[in-house]
């Protein structure tokens, strides 16, 4: 029983942990870029997108193409960091509990 015990207690720590993360990801900005900084978009640590950022001398209808390229491009560099930055924090949340390898949470 006190194995019970013990795994109660720990599972109640990751989930006030888990709610600090959770949080902290809504509150955080990853900042993805592509064309050497010509384009960049910011995502929040949920990959939620918040902004767009395009060089003007990619605003010409003979660049359409390219500045779409490069928006996608930047978004999936923002989207990496952003589950870089999850993975880490999930390591931290579930520190010390016997979670198997490549489980991921509903979030």
């Amino acid at each position: 029983m006190k194995n019970l015990g013990n795994m109660l207690k720990q599972a109640q720590q990751m989930q006030t942990r888990m709610q600090e993360m959770q949080a902290k990801l809504e509150a955080t900005e990853v900042e993805g870029q592509a064309g050497a900084g010509m384009v960049r978009v910011r995502l929040t640590g949920k990959g939620d997108l918040k902004r767009v950022a395009i060089d003007p001398s990619l605003a010409t209808p003979d660049e359409r193409e390219v500045l779409e390229d490069l928006i996608v491009a930047a978004h999936a560099d923002a989207k990496q960091k952003v589950e870089a930055m999850m993975a880490e924090e999930m390591q931290k949340a579930t520190a010390g509990l016997p979670i198997p390898s490549g489980f991921k949470l509903p979030f």
